[in-house]
């Protein structure tokens, strides 16, 4: 390969790192299954990729605009330093072009090859994220990943406006769940990198507030989001295998919390990215159970 194409190349993965891919898969575990669920067998799979399509693009707009925006807090912190606007190997306007560029692409994608209403709420999805968290909400007030995470939620109702092209009480309640899931899911991250989020003046809840108080919060958001799991069972009349799964994670989910808080209180090693981690599995595998429960229904 010559020196030209690792450059090209290099450019590629930079504009391609400006979407933060890790997240984008996250928000797309959560679409296809609302899919299953709001067909009741697997949809045909024109719609699932032309859907899941245009909501990585939608997703990558809002991150790389939110990449633009946030780039002199990606420079202090040093779990973003090696971000692309960080270390300057796209240029801040270029950034700004590609993310609307993006954005502009996926509006249309999805207007035009699954529905209307996925499309605006794939707008809302990126404004929402774009104004009310990051310009909004990230930088003035401790609860900004409370509301801001309302932004994670949209994939669940873009996946079932997809399939249906309406909207029902079943998306609402995994939006719910994933709303109630995202602080005990972030929290931890940011006890683990609170100096970072200190130095950037981010006034993250465990930067504001005492380990004791963050864990508290941890604990009560975990019991909403399990109450919220188990809700689904007669609003989308799931059968056994969801529920199980969702007891079952739910149990673990609130171990680990209640671990964190112990540990905190005894003044221990506090290990925050255990529930972490774990929270990405837990969301994985109740979506996975949220998938499988329409096609094998007992």
């Amino acid at each position: 390969m010559t020196s030209r194409h690792l450059r090209m190349w290099a450019r590629v993965r930079a504009y391609i790192a400006l979407t933060k891919p890790r997240i984008i898969e996250l928000l797309l575990v959560t679409t296809l299954p609302t899919m299953v669920l709001a067909a009741g067998h697997l949809p045909g799979l024109w719609l699932v990729l032309s859907t899941l399509i245009g909501g990585t693009l939608a997703a990558g707009s809002a991150n790389a605009l939110n990449s633009y925006i946030d780039r002199d807090i990606d420079a202090v912190m040093i779990r973003t330093a090696h971000r692309p606007l960080a270390q300057a190997r796209v240029a801040p306007r270029r950034a700004l072009i590609f993310g609307i560029v993006v954005g502009i692409l996926s509006l249309l994608w999805l207007s035009v090859l699954v529905n209307l209403l996925a499309a605006i709420l794939a707008l809302g999805a990126i404004l929402f994220y774009v104004f009310i968290y990051t310009m909004g909400l990230k930088r003035r007030t401790p609860s900004n990943i409370v509301w801001g995470g309302a932004a994670g939620c949209f994939p669940v109702l873009i996946g079932w406006a997809a399939v249906t092209n309406s909207l029902s009480w079943p998306p609402v309640v995994l939006f719910l769940l994933i709303f109630f899931w995202t602080p005990p899911h972030y929290w931890p991250l940011a006890m683990k990198y609170r100096d970072d989020y200190e130095r950037a003046k981010i006034p993250m809840l465990p930067v504001v507030a005492t380990d004791a108080l963050v864990t508290k919060r941890i604990v009560q958001y975990s019991w909403v989001m399990v109450v919220v799991s188990l809700a689904l069972v007669p609003v989308a009349k799931m059968g056994l295998i969801y529920l199980v799964a969702s007891l079952t994670l739910g149990a673990m989910f609130l171990f680990e919390a209640y671990a964190l808080q112990r540990r905190v209180k005894r003044e221990e090693l506090p290990r925050e990215m255990r529930l972490f981690h774990g929270s990405i599995s837990y969301l994985s595998l109740i979506f996975l159970a949220v998938a499988i429960d329409p096609l094998l229904h007992f």
